[in-house]
């Protein structure tokens, strides 16, 4: 109890010097709660394991470190060395400078979000982008929400509720994080009505399933997995004649669609929604964040007058965009407007048409330096790698790539950190790097890593955690 006299009192530390650049960091409240903190931690220590009572200085110094944690932001930037180039774990497309700067711009004041100055009266966001998603896209109309699964769920509670909607039955995707199309259709209080088979779907699946109650037909672009053999779809332009024959409204999710051709960047072919139109769909959704290169948004395209009914919708409120993502995906779409200079200003596309050569000449200037950092603790070879497009975008066609592979080490019988030891002390870094382990090495993947320095530079820090952990 003797001991315990001697800690010094909350009031104390906080008068002390040292203290006063932590108050003027953080707050003189979140200071004493921190003081607290580590009192109560060292009066347990005390009382249940005879140690000593700390100095004042290591206190304080214990305090800061609890506050620095605490003020250091949870979400934060990473090295992506997965191979998936558009890791929906890891935020999907990085932003183009132009995007980066439009969203600053607006951030830090009143913006024209939704008012017009040339009438001075208010306005709708979506005039921002919509011009410039109908020349992109052929469309009479646009409209902008959240995210694709918004967009869809938007279509469906507008044009279906309360009737049903048909779906081939191999087209019943289920996206990231479990969400199903059956249960989205559910949540838009409309009635699912599934036609032909998971292989095989014809078109008189869809005549003979539309009547009174149907509200809507949907094609879903199979765009996270690939059914191979013996196979049958419904195209697009026949299921849209056997729709307007009937008078039925003709919608297709096309997920991580693209607005421009791939196949014409060297990439895998993927549907445009300008072809889904020209090809009798009258709305399309598609997602801003994926293979469009910009931020997270869900975007319907299509006919002036339902386009006009989604946005009368009170649902579509809920569902709206703020004036940073409107900022940069107005960008991002201007960028589209350029297509020869477009594998250049937009970071999506430029990681997924890098060249292999460039990339591996990348990982042999690497290997060196991170051979030495780790040496006597793994050893490292350049190896090639076969990256994904990633979000649901063309999941069986794979992009050669180069990386590097660092294996645990065994020297003498005595074993280095493991695979998954390396692993998290990568994702430990001050610029955290996120690998993936593939026969028991750590693999990355320098498909996007545009900045070499931005791993190298930490190969020191790496060395240290990672020696640190071995001694103990």
């Amino acid at each position: 109890m003797n001991e315990l006299a001697r800690l010094p009192s909350v009031e104390r530390l906080v008068q002390a010097p040292e203290a006063a650049p932590l108050v003027e960091a953080h707050g003189r409240r979140a200071v004493v709660e921190a003081l607290r903190a580590v009192l109560a931690g060292a009066r347990e220590a005390v009382l249940e394991g005879g140690a000593a009572v700390p100095a004042e200085a290591e206190i304080l110094a214990s305090a800061a470190r609890a506050l620095a944690a605490e003020a250091a932001p949870s979400l934060r930037p990473v090295l992506n060395l997965t191979g998936t180039v558009l890791h929906t774990n890891l935020g999907r497309a990085p932003l183009p400078e132009a995007a980066v700067d439009a969203v600053a711009a607006v951030a830090r004041g009143a913006s024209n979000l939704e008012f017009s100055l040339d009438e001075g009266r208010r306005g709708d966001r979506d005039d921002h982008v919509e011009d410039r998603l109908r020349r992109l896209t052929g469309a009479e109309a646009a409209t902008v929400v959240n995210n694709n699964a918004a967009a869809v769920l938007l279509v469906l509670d507008t044009l279906a509720r309360g009737r049903e909607a048909i779906v081939s039955r191999g087209e019943l995707i289920e996206i990231g994080g479990a969400f199903r199309m059956p249960e989205i259709m559910e949540g838009a209080g409309v009635r699912l009505r599934e036609v032909g088979t998971t292989n095989r779907t014809h078109a008189r699946d869809f005549e003979g399933a539309i009547g009174e109650a149907t509200g809507l037909v949907l094609k879903v672009h199979k765009s996270n997995y690939e059914i191979s053999g013996f196979t049958k779809e419904v195209p697009e332009r026949e299921l849209a004649a056997i729709a307007r024959a009937r008078g039925i409204p003709f919608a297709v999710d096309l997920g991580s669609g693209s607005l421009a051709d791939l196949a014409g960047f060297g990439l895998p072919h993927e549907p445009t929604p300008r072809a889904c139109l020209e090809a009798g769909a009258d709305l399309v959704t598609f997602s801003g964040d994926k293979l469009l290169g910009g931020p997270q948004a869900g975007l319907v395209v299509g006919r002036a007058d339902l386009v006009a009914r989604l946005k009368r919708n009170p649902l579509k409120r809920a569902l709206r965009c703020d004036k940073m993502t409107i900022a940069a995906l107005s960008e991002v779409l201007r960028l589209h407007l350029d297509p020869p200079r477009l594998a250049t200003r937009l970071p999506a596309l430029r990681l997924l048409t890098r060249p292999e050569p460039e990339i591996r000449a990348m990982a042999d200037a690497l290997m060196p330096a991170v051979a030495s950092a780790l040496s006597g603790l793994a050893a490292v070879e350049r190896v090639e790698c076969a990256s994904q497009i990633g979000s649901g975008a063309q999941p069986v066609d794979l992009l050669p790539s180069a990386g590097l592979a660092i294996a645990p080490l065994t020297d003498g019988g005595v074993a280095g950190p493991s695979a998954s030891r390396i692993l998290a002390a990568l994702r430990r870094l001050p610029l955290p790097v996120v690998g993936r382990i593939a026969k028991d090495r750590v693999v990355l993947d320098l498909r996007c890593l545009e900045d070499p320095a931005a791993l190298a530079d930490q190969l020191p820090a790496l060395r240290a955690a990672l020696s640190r952990e071995a001694e103990a």
